[in-house]
């Protein structure tokens, strides 16, 4: 995703369907080095840093 895009979400108070790896995610935060802080939904424990590049809005 454009990193715009991912801190525009990340901003939001509504729940956008974002997908890393096939998991619905929350995204904590954007980074700098185009990385952002996520954890999934249904596993909220299993935080991780991601490649911007790997996370898909699904519409």
């Amino acid at each position: 995703m454009h990193r715009l895009r991912v801190e525009e979400i990340a901003q939001s108070p509504d729940m956008k369907n974002v997908i890393y790896n096939g998991k619905q995610v929350y995204i904590q935060q954007v980074n700098e080095n185009n990385t952002a802080r996520i954890f999934p939904l249904d596993d909220p424990q299993q935080e991780m840093e991601v490649q911007l590049t790997n996370l898909y809005e699904q519409q």
